[in-house]
């Protein structure tokens, strides 16, 4: 498992951050007519309440803008609160479920997927805290088969091999989603050229530090892959890392199964 305290952040976050919509001729000049008599916009209408967002080829993340608080009820209850920066110097990113919005389509909060334990945790954070953006890329991880899928749009474009957890230090299974993206000081040590870190923590490693983080990462044991030999990490081969450091933005989903 990488110990993430032992690496420095990477320098950008990946996000793609959605652009405004703008006018298609917002950079003509508007001829007489088309000043003298303006096209009617139609104002947005929605269904006021929690709907879900995103889809099989389209993720919404939301990164914290100075600090967040998230409540188990919109307003309510809170149990979390993050900074812009997590403990590794790294933008607090976040995995969106759904939106409450008010009926002219204004969210007000988003439910989110936490990098906290328990694994899969969910909670509410209010809308302005956070900055939307959209992730086209998702990971698809087989433990038993020691197969990982990178897809992007919906459609598979790497399959690679990976070590996973021993016995004794399962890789958690479940859905996650890509909650960093650190470099090691060392990139010929245990973690290679980089570690993207995922939003689980092992479940029988409780006094690891930062509560036993997980990590798809690199290696400088390429025996290794292939084999359930690992403390809870996705260990690839190095070369697979970069491209998969360089693909997978913050906020991309993370299946993990059986």
């Amino acid at each position: 498992m990488a110990k993430l305290a032992l690496v420095r952040p990477g320098l950008v976050l990946g996000l793609s951050l959605p652009l405004l919509c703008l006018p298609a001729a917002c950079g003509a000049t508007a001829s007489p007519e088309a000043s003298a008599h303006p096209a009617a916009v139609k104002a947005k209408h929605c269904r006021s309440g929690a709907r879900p967002v995103g889809s099989g080829r389209v993720t919404v993340a939301a990164v914290v803008a100075k600090r967040a608080t998230a409540y188990r009820r919109p307003g309510r209850r809170p149990f979390a609160r993050f900074g812009h920066l997590n403990q590794n110097d790294y933008p607090t990113v976040f995995r969106v479920v759904s939106a409450v919005r008010r009926s002219n389509c204004t969210p007000t909060w988003y439910r989110v997927q936490l990098p906290m334990k328990p694994n899969g945790v969910k909670g509410y954070v209010r809308a302005r805290a956070v900055r939307i953006a959209s992730v086209r890329t998702r990971i698809v991880v087989q433990v038993s088969k020691r197969r990982l899928t990178l897809f992007r749009r919906g459609r598979p474009v790497l399959h690679t091999t990976v070590a996973v957890g021993s016995k004794a230090t399962p890789t958690p299974t479940g859905s996650y989603y890509v909650n960093q993206r650190l470099v090691p000081t060392d990139r010929s040590g245990p973690y290679g050229p980089g570690a993207i870190g995922i939003s689980a923590f092992s479940n029988v490693l409780t006094g690891w530090t930062q509560g036993g983080p997980i990590a798809i990462h690199g290696t400088n044991e390429p025996w290794s892959i292939g084999r359930a030999v690992s403390n809870g990490c996705l260990r690839v081969r190095n070369s697979v890392l970069r491209r998969l450091f360089a693909d997978t933005p913050a906020g991309t989903p993370v299946v993990v199964l059986r």
